[in-house]
């Protein structure tokens, strides 16, 4: 089975160039495409809850997925990694036509997913450490972290740490580990969210990258 995916973000994108694309290598390869899927997704949600999950749950050792981009797969480095070492271990072809990039079962393809396999890991620990130093330069300014005697509410952990929680969501990290880590019910988080539009939009971002809808819908 010799598989095109393609991915747009919205409806209003064309799938056309997308498809000529790939049409245009299969010839140059002298493969014949077998099967065409395609969605309208944004690249951040994850691959499980998208066509592509149930895709590759059905495509066996040999099998060809072709793409036009590496990020036609996800727009999160982690994920990419996750979805091409699943390719790499159940002797999934993969070509992406744009990059020229090629893994299958040659030391080239294994030494290539290290590589990104090393990039996904220094980004993560970007991230957190953003995150680490974010709350940091609030306690050098004064800001307490956490919960607070007398007047102090739990409310106002929040408040005070909005960059902090946004980032936090951006992560997807749960509005559960978000309680626990300040030490406040989901009743706070609620009221909190309700005051600020950027806390609300971040945590619809979030549930659209987990159910693969768009914001709002």
């Amino acid at each position: 089975m010799i598989v095109a995916y393609l991915r747009v973000s919205t409806g209003k994108q064309n799938l056309a160039n997308q498809q000529d694309e790939i049409r245009r290598f299969a010839e140059s390869r002298e493969l014949v495409i077998t099967n065409w899927v395609t969605e309208v997704v944004s690249g951040k949600a994850k691959e499980k809850d998208r066509k592509l999950g149930r895709l590759l749950k059905r495509m066996k050792r040999g099998d060809t997925l072709i793409v036009t981009e590496i990020s036609r797969l996800s727009r999160t480095l982690t994920d990419i990694m996750g979805i091409m070492g699943k390719c790499l271990k159940r002797g999934i072809n993969l070509y992406t036509t744009k990059e020229k990039y090629s893994f299958d079962d040659t030391i080239n393809s294994k030494v290539l997913c290290f590589a990104f396999g090393l990039v996904a890991e220094i980004e993560r620990n970007l991230i957190s450490m953003r995150t680490r130093e974010a709350l940091a330069l609030r306690r050098a300014e004064g800001m307490v972290l956490g919960r607070k005697k007398g007047s102090y509410t739990k409310l106002q952990v929040l408040i005070e740490n909005r960059t902090a929680v946004i980032e936090m969501l951006n992560e997807d990290r749960s509005i559960g580990d978000i309680c626990r880590h300040f030490g406040l019910s989901r009743d706070t988080f609620a009221k909190f969210k309700a005051r600020y539009p950027t806390v609300q939009k971040a945590v619809e971002e979030k549930e659209a990258r987990r159910t693969g809808t768009c914001p709002g819908t």
